[in-house]
């Protein structure tokens, strides 16, 4: 498909020194782009880059406007989890799933960057795209809220062993002390169904494709970030007074 774009650009590029013949037909100007292909072959090459790089700009574009549009939903949407300091100065919107292993090796990242600054609200979005599993495990912690528990059973679920499943999920419930009953009612409330679905469009529209992926200020920025990348966008997004 690039390909083809890309013979379509050069002959493009090329239509304006054919214009320069008189009453060239279609066939002589695909001849013409054809020797020019032929004898730069690079140029091919060339166009697919240039068809890249629009296509990057085109969806940088698109997901800034989403973020212009959203980001008080985004950052201050009542129905999502605050962890860090909830009147910082600073937001940081994680979208993540449990069973994601590169969301589990961030763990230790998000909790030096919220050592290091106290002024960091960190939002998290339930974004359970892998499995059933994952689906059960982003209920259960957001049911957790009602009693209490929510940050508590995050953590407790990122540093389990082995993939996050209904039997696994009810086990670090019980170890942490959630009322198991309780917990499955809460699961069922319209609010989950609510932000999980809210989280679903929210990362299409941005432009994410898997987990973890981050909001800081203007910077979107999917897959694994360290400490120190996490606390340099925090500053410059405060700098920016976002």
């Amino acid at each position: 498909m690039k390909i083809a774009m890309a013979i379509s650009l050069v002959a493009t590029l090329l239509a304006p020194l054919a214009s320069h013949a008189d009453a060239l037909s279609e066939d002589r100007v695909k001849e013409l782009v054809l020797e020019a292909i032929r004898e730069n072959p690079e140029i091919v090459l060339e166009a697919v880059q240039i068809i890249e790089r629009r296509e990057q700009e085109r969806q940088a574009a698109a997901a800034a406007s989403v973020l212009s549009e959203n980001r008080d939903l985004l950052e201050n949407d009542p129905n999502a989890p605050v962890l860090g300091n909830p009147d910082g100065d600073v937001t940081v919107v994680e979208f993540f799933d449990y069973n994601c292993p590169y969301c589990r090796r961030v763990k230790p990242h998000i909790e030096a960057l919220l050592d290091e600054d106290p002024n960091v609200r960190l939002v998290y979005r339930e974004w359970p795209i892998l499995g059933d599993g994952s689906v059960f495990a982003a209920r259960a912690a957001l049911a957790a809220r009602e009693q209490g528990k929510y940050e508590e059973f995050h953590w407790a679920l990122m540093g389990m062993q082995g993939r996050a499943e209904e039997a696994s999920v009810i086990q670090v419930a019980q170890e942490i002390g959630l009322d198991i009953a309780q917990l499955r009612r809460d699961m069922q409330a319209p609010e989950i169904d609510a932000h999980i679905a809210a989280s679903m469009e929210m990362s299409r529209a941005l432009g994410f494709n898997g987990t973890p992926s981050f909001v800081i200020g203007d910077a979107l920025v999917p897959g694994v970030i360290e400490a120190d990348q996490m606390i340099r966008l925090a500053q410059e997004a405060r700098v920016a007074g976002q």
